[in-house]
């Protein structure tokens, strides 16, 4: 009879277990619902305005969004090669680049060169990297920058480097920005 008992109670304790581990595996997350972050990254703004600094600043940009965009798995990094200015930004425009392509945020980047000496643009290799952040509907989230020399008191290396290192440091400073901003909403409610 106690065998029949301890029989009994340990069946009814492996089908409770049973159905909680069910009940647990049906509320597990599949691969194919988790939905992919879509950023859109624009050609940023190179001030000064001269044409030989564009290319290998966007090149040095966007290999610093590829290269932080891979330690996020669920996002993933469109380029427009569009100039987009930073201190106009139409949010009709912003919008639909989201909407053609299926993003769910849209970043509008600037960089900055440090002028060094008189006349003449003689360029450090210190930047500032300017970012916006939009959503989806073209509204502006957050904005930061990120000045190599305030930050790394960086004053030897090559620009391409700056670039990458304001560029990752700018990115940090966006998802501070975006973690602090749902904190304080989540605390209204």
């Amino acid at each position: 009879m106690k065998k029949t008992l301890i029989f009994a109670g340990a069946l009814a304790l492996l089908f409770v277990g049973f159905t909680q581990l069910k009940a647990q595996k049906n509320d597990i997350v599949k691969p194919s619902e988790i939905r992919v972050k879509k950023t859109i990254y624009f050609n940023p703004e190179v001030y000064p305005d001269i044409e030989e600094i564009k290319e290998p600043t966007n090149q040095a940009f966007f290999s610093a969004v590829s290269d932080k965009i891979n330690d996020y798995k669920n996002n993933t990094m469109i380029r427009a090669d569009v100039p987009v200015e930073f201190d106009n930004v139409d949010e009709q425009t912003i919008e639909e680049y989201c909407k053609n392509n299926d993003a769910d945020f849209a970043i509008v980047p600037k960089v900055k060169y440090f002028k060094v000496g008189l006349g003449k643009y003689v360029f450090s290799n210190q930047v500032v990297i300017s970012m916006k952040l939009y959503d989806a509907k073209g509204k502006l989230v957050t904005k930061t920058d990120y000045d190599t020399y305030k930050k790394n008191m960086r004053m030897l290396g090559s620009a391409e480097n700056s670039i990458k290192i304001g560029t990752s440091g700018a990115m940090k400073n966006l998802l501070k920005n975006l973690r602090k901003k749902r904190r304080s909403e989540e605390a209204a409610f």
